[in-house]
């Protein structure tokens, strides 16, 4: 039964918590990758724990590849807390976290504390996750809607407050649409959140005109923790619309973005067309990838509401079996293999035999201090 509007929606306040310590059995492979299963293949000499956290929206991609990493490697132990990105580079700086799961790449005061953290090195940004963001909804028998840019902004910063309001109406002639808008957003510190702002502040520069960051900046509407806060405060209430990584908003309905002369949906396939046609960061130090995604691309079937979300490590840390650790579980998550195991868990896009050739060559420069 769905439930009344703002004023009976919780506060949802889910912060998950992955602890991921998956019993494995087998191993034929001492360098961090899967076996092809031969019984003449050796065995993996790894061993110990690694500690990481952060993204929410990098969880589902996180549980397959520390399953797939323990299975080829038994006598590792890898935990992932899901928390948030803001978290997850607070404890990869603070040397709480062996390495951290962001939707944001280190800013530069991050990268300049990160130098201590990594034994005189750096932290370095690796892109393994890349997935659309969907502008989730939950109106009762409707599933699709096409909204341009400018209106999707119109509706986050509450200048459209209706769901029959002319500008939505008029995209969507054959929708049966009606009632208030409740507008859904993270409470938290979240990439999500500053990817999306991204999107709206590059497309619509006339109506977001608030700073791009990890916080939320409108007083509008319903925050909730987490990406599974704003998923469940969604599906809480009629009438309510938010954002998330597309993996997790399940049978909610969502908004095909105009892009060029087209409405595209959040497809996996959408989101690699967008990286494929966005350059790199080339201010960044050598072994640190970062994508500048291009917002504002009319590539036919590109969607650029997309997440490039990160394997933020040091290039160097104090011990060799900790770069043993890190190098074996950073080359299994970029790999056909784990590319292709997040594929399947969560619904994202694998990268690129092109990024993945420049991503094994940072994670093989790791080094001691």
């Amino acid at each position: 039964m769905k439930l009344p509007l703002l004023g009976r929606i919780g506060a949802v306040a889910l912060v998950g918590t992955l602890a991921l310590t998956l019993s494995a059995c087998g191993s034929d492979n001492a360098t961090g990758t899967p076996s092809s299963g031969t019984s003449d293949a050796p065995a993996s000499t790894l061993s110990g724990t690694l500690n990481g956290g952060g993204s929410s929206a990098q969880e589902k991609a996180q549980q397959a590849w520390v399953a797939g990493f323990q299975t080829a490697n038994p006598d590792v132990t890898v935990n992932y807390t899901t928390t948030d990105s803001g978290a997850g580079r607070k404890g990869f700086l603070d040397s709480s976290l062996d390495y951290a799961g962001s939707d944001s790449a280190l800013n530069d005061e991050e990268l300049a504390s990160s130098t201590d953290r990594c034994f005189g090195g750096s932290g370095i940004d690796l892109p393994v996750y890349i997935s659309p963001i969907a502008v989730a909804f939950n109106i009762d028998g409707v599933k699709e809607l096409n909204l341009s840019a400018d209106v999707v902004a119109k509706i986050f910063a509450g200048t459209i407050t209706t769901w029959d309001d002319a500008a939505i109406t008029a995209l969507n002639p054959d929708a049966s649409l009606s009632g208030p808008i409740t507008v859904v957003h993270r409470s938290d510190d979240s990439g999500t959140s500053k990817n999306f702002q991204d999107y709206l502040s590059k497309t619509a520069p006339d109506v977001w005109t608030y700073e791009v960051s990890n916080t939320w900046p409108v007083a509008v509407g319903q925050g909730a923790n987490g990406t599974s806060g704003v998923v469940q405060t969604i599906q809480a209430a009629t009438g309510t619309i938010g954002y998330a990584d597309a993996s997790a908003v399940g049978d909610l309905g969502k908004v095909s973005l105009g892009v060029g002369s087209e409405f595209v949906a959040p497809t996996a396939d959408a989101a690699a067309k967008t990286v494929d046609v966005s350059p790199r960061d080339d201010a960044r130090a050598e072994g640190d990838i970062v994508i500048k995604v291009d917002r504002t691309t009319t590539e036919s079937g590109a969607y650029p509401a997309i997440l490039v979300s990160y394997l933020v490590v040091c290039n160097t840390y104090d011990s060799q079996d900790k770069v043993d650790l890190i190098k074996g579980y950073a080359n299994y998550v970029a790999s056909a293999d784990g590319q292709s195991k997040a594929a399947t868990a969560a619904g994202s896009a694998a990268i690129s035999d092109t990024l993945r050739t420049d991503v094994l060559a940072s994670i093989d420069a790791i080094t001691t201090k």
